[in-house]
C-alpha cells in the first residue's frame, strides 16, 4: 500500500489524546463505607465493572475513529496493476474507408463506431485521431465532435501500414496506446508487422450482417464499327445470395440502355450498343449492401488518330503496318539515313526497329521525348552491342543488358497484372501458343516484366517513369530470329505499348491511382488546367509538354463523378474518376491474423480496460466509511451501554 501524502502520518501521535482522558478518567479515590448505604456494596461492584468495559469499548472506537480519519487524508492506494503504462500516448485509427458502409445490427458500421466514441470516450482524455487521409492531434472529444458527426467516407482504401507511418513520423517520446476501429477488410500480417514492440495495441471489429455485394469493376470498348461502341461492362460478385440485377447506362442524366443480369457466377460480362459519338455518363446498378460501386462513370472522346512513327528497316517494319492501321494511327516509318529528327516530337510513340547503332544525337531527343510524354519502344537488333544498349538505357533507369544468348528459348508466362495488359484479357490463360526466339539478350532490371521467358527471365520489360513509358524487348522480332510476329500476343501488346497513355477509347480514371493523363492544349506562360463539375473543382499537378499536359491527380477528387477540363475557362475535354474497387468484397475480413492482439467489436470496453487496468485502487473512502461506522458505534454505546 502507498501514501500519496505520507506526510500525515505523523499526526498518528493524535492517538494519545484519547488514551490520557481515558487514563484519566480512571484516577483511584479513597473509598469510605457508610453504615446507612452498605447494603448497596454489592450493586456497586456490577456497576463499577459494566463502567469499565463501556469505557474500554469507547477508548478502542475512538481510537480507530482517529485512526482510520488520518489514513483517509493521507490517501492510501495501491498501485495499478499496468501503472507503467498509465503515462502512454492514446492514438485513435478509425476507418472511413467505403466498405465501412456495410450494415451491423445497429446501422452502418461507421456510423455507429462514431456514435459510440462520442458516448464512451471519457471527455478530460486527450488523444490524436487518425482516418485514411485526416489527422488530429492531441486533441480532446469535445473539440472533435462536430469533425466527428460530419465524416465522410474516404475514397482512399484503408492501409493501416501508410497511418502507422505518420504516427510514427509525429514526434513523442512516449509510448503509445493505438486504437484500431475497422472492420479489417483487406488487412494482411504485411501491415501488422509496422506495429512497434514498445506500443500497445487494440483492435475493435465491428462485424457486418450482410456479406453479400455486387460492384462494377470496369467498362470497356469491345469492338468498334461505323456507327457503334460495343461497350463491355464487367461484374464481380460476392456471395451466393444475389441471383440478378438491373443495369442501365446513362449518357450524361439520359437512360440509353437497360438489361437484366442473371449472376449465376462470380463475374459477369455484359454487353451493350452505344451510339459512335463523344459519350460522357456512367453505368448503374442496385443491390442491397454497399452502394459506392454502385455506379461506374466513364468518358468517349471523339477519336483521335495516334501519331506513331518506327525506325528501321522497311522490310523488318512490315508487320508493324498491318497493326498500325490507318484508321486508329497516323503511322510511317523511316530509315535512319533518311530520318527527320524535327518529326519525332510530333510523335505519341516511336519504335526503334533493330537498329544496330543509336547515334548520340537521336539518343538525346529520345531522351526529352519519353521526358515529355511519349511512348518509346526498343527491338534491338542481334547485332547490337550489349554495352551501347546499356548506355542507351541508362538515360531511362537503371537497365542492364548482358551478352547475347544463342540458344532457343520459349516465351511461356503472360503477368497479366501488368498495366500493360489492364482489359486486355478477360481470364488468365497458361496454355497457349508459345512463341520462341533462337537468340535473345540476357536483361537485369528491377521493374516487373510484362511477358516472360520459360526459364523466368525477361522478355518484354517496361520503365515508367513520372512522363512516358519505355518498352524493351530482349530479342530482335524479325522472321529469322522469333516467330513472335505470328503469335496472337503481337496485336495486344503493340496496340497497347503505343496507346499507353493515350486518352483514346474508354476514359475513366481510378483516385488515388498514380498513372498520368495526357491532355492535348497549348498553355500561355501563366496558364493552368482546372477540372471541376457541379460538386467539385480542383487543380491538379501538371506539366507542360510542348502541345500537350501531362496532369497527376493523387488523392483528387474527393467523390467519383464525371468533370470536364477547361483552360482558361474554355472546355479542353472531359475526364471522369472512380471509386477504387478493392474494399468490394466484405468476405475478405480475416481476423484470425490478429490473435496476438487484444480484439473486441465495442471501443466501450477498450476504454473501460486500460480506465480499469491503470487507475491506482483508491482506499481513502473505505477509510472515510470505516471512520463513520466507528463514529455510530461510539454514539451506540454512550446511549445503549449502561
Amino acid at each position: 500500500m502507498h501514501f500519496k501524502h505520507p506526510e500525515i502520518l505523523y499526526f498518528l501521535f493524535l492517538l494519545l489524546i484519547p488514551i490520557l482522558v481515558h487514563l484519566f478518567q480512571f484516577r483511584k479515590f479513597k473509598k469510605e463505607y457508610f453504615t446507612n448505604v452498605r447494603f448497596l456494596k454489592s450493586i456497586s461492584i456490577q456497576t463499577r465493572k459494566s463502567s469499565q468495559l463501556k469505557k474500554w469499548l469507547l477508548l478502542a472506537c475512538r481510537l480507530l475513529l482517529f485512526f482510520c480519519l488520518i489514513l483517509a487524508f493521507t490517501q492510501p492506494f495501491f498501485d495499478a496493476k499496468d501503472s507503467q503504462n498509465r503515462s502512454n500516448e492514446t492514438y485513435i485509427i478509425l476507418d472511413n474507408s467505403f466498405s465501412m458502409q456495410a450494415k451491423g445490427k445497429k446501422g452502418e458500421l461507421l456510423k455507429r463506431a462514431i456514435q459510440e466514441l462520442l458516448e464512451t470516450t471519457p471527455e478530460n482524455k486527450k488523444f490524436s485521431l487518425l482516418t485514411n487521409t485526416e489527422s488530429y492531434w492531441n486533441t480532446d472529444i469535445k473539440s472533435i465532435r462536430s469533425t466527428l458527426q460530419n465524416l465522410k467516407y474516404s475514397a482512399i482504401p484503408f492501409e493501416l501500414n501508410a497511418i502507422l507511418v505518420r504516427i510514427n513520423a509525429h514526434p513523442t517520446n512516449a509510448k503509445k496506446d493505438i486504437i484500431v476501429i475497422s472492420d479489417a477488410v483487406g488487412m494482411n500480417e504485411k501491415q501488422l508487422k509496422s506495429i512497434s514492440k514498445n506500443d500497445l495495441c487494440y483492435f475493435v471489429i465491428p462485424e457486418s450482417e450482410q456479406k453479400n455485394n455486387l460492384s462494377i469493376d470496369s467498362v470497356f470498348i469491345a469492338e468498334t464499327t461505323n456507327d457503334f461502341y460495343d461497350i463491355e461492362v464487367n461484374l464481380s460478385r460476392f456471395g451466393n445470395e444475389i441471383k440478378s440485377v438491373p443495369v442501365a447506362i446513362y449518357n450524361q442524366k439520359k437512360l440509353i440502355a437497360k438489361t437484366v443480369a442473371n449472376l449465376n457466377s462470380s463475374k459477369k460480362s455484359l454487353h451493350f450498343n452505344i451510339a459512335k459519338q463523344a459519350f460522357q455518363g456512367y453505368v448503374s446498378i442496385s443491390d442491397n449492401s454497399l452502394t459506392y460501386d454502385n455506379n461506374y462513370y466513364f468518358s468517349i472522346a471523339n477519336t483521335k488518330k495516334t501519331k506513331l512513327i518506327s525506325i528501321g528497316k522497311n522490310a523488318k517494319s512490315n508487320f508493324l503496318q498491318r497493326i498500325y492501321t490507318p484508321d486508329e494511327f497516323n503511322y510511317s516509318n523511316s530509315e535512319l539515313s533518311t530520318l527527320d529528327y524535327n518529326t519525332l516530337e510530333k510523335q505519341d510513340a516511336i519504335v526503334l526497329n533493330e537498329l544496330e547503332e543509336i547515334p548520340q544525337a537521336l539518343q538525346i531527343t529520345l531522351k526529352d521525348f519519353v521526358q515529355k510524354g511519349g511512348n518509346l519502344i526498343l527491338i534491338p537488333s542481334v547485332k547490337s552491342s550489349a554495352t551501347a544498349l546499356t548506355s542507351f538505357m541508362s538515360a531511362f533507369g537503371n537497365f542492364q543488358f548482358k551478352s547475347i544468348e544463342t540458344n532457343s528459348k520459349l516465351i511461356t508466362k503472360i503477368n497479366f497484372d501488368h498495366p500493360l495488359f489492364s482489359g486486355v484479357f478477360e481470364n488468365k490463360i497458361s496454355n497457349f501458343q508459345y512463341p520462341m526466339t533462337k537468340s535473345s539478350f540476357g536483361i537485369s532490371n528491377k521493374q516487373s516484366a510484362a511477358l516472360l521467358y520459360e526459364d523466368q527471365s525477361p522478355f518484354l520489360s517496361a520503365i515508367q517513369n513520372t512522363s512516358g513509358t519505355v518498352y524493351v524487348f530482349s530479342a530482335a522480332l524479325n522472321t529469322e530470329n522469333s516467330n513472335f510476329q505470328q503469335s496472337p500476343l503481337i496485336v495486344p501488346v503493340f496496340y497497347k505499348m503505343a496507346l499507353f497513355n493515350q486518352n483514346n477509347g474508354v476514359n475513366a480514371l481510378t483516385i488515388g491511382n498514380s498513372n498520368a493523363f495526357i491532355v492535348e492544349t497549348s498553355l500561355s506562360k501563366d496558364g493552368i488546367l482546372e477540372i471541376k463539375n457541379e460538386h467539385e473543382q480542383f487543380i491538379p499537378t501538371q506539366q507542360m509538354r510542348n502541345t500537350k499536359v501531362k496532369l497527376t491527380f493523387n488523392d483528387l477528387p474527393q467523390q467519383a463523378g464525371n468533370f470536364e477540363i477547361y483552360n482558361q475557362k474554355q472546355w479542353v475535354e472531359n475526364i471522369s474518376f472512380n471509386y477504387n474497387r478493392s474494399e468490394s468484397n466484405l468476405q475478405q475480413t480475416n481476423t484470425q491474423i490478429l490473435s496476438n492482439y487484444p480484439t473486441t467489436d465495442s471501443a466501450e470496453s477498450i476504454f473501460h480496460r486500460l480506465q480499469s487496468d491503470r487507475m491506482d485502487k483508491q482506499l481513502w473512502k473505505w477509510f472515510v466509511i470505516f471512520a463513520l461506522l466507528f463514529l455510530i458505534c461510539e454514539m451506540a454505546i454512550i446511549k445503549f451501554l449502561k
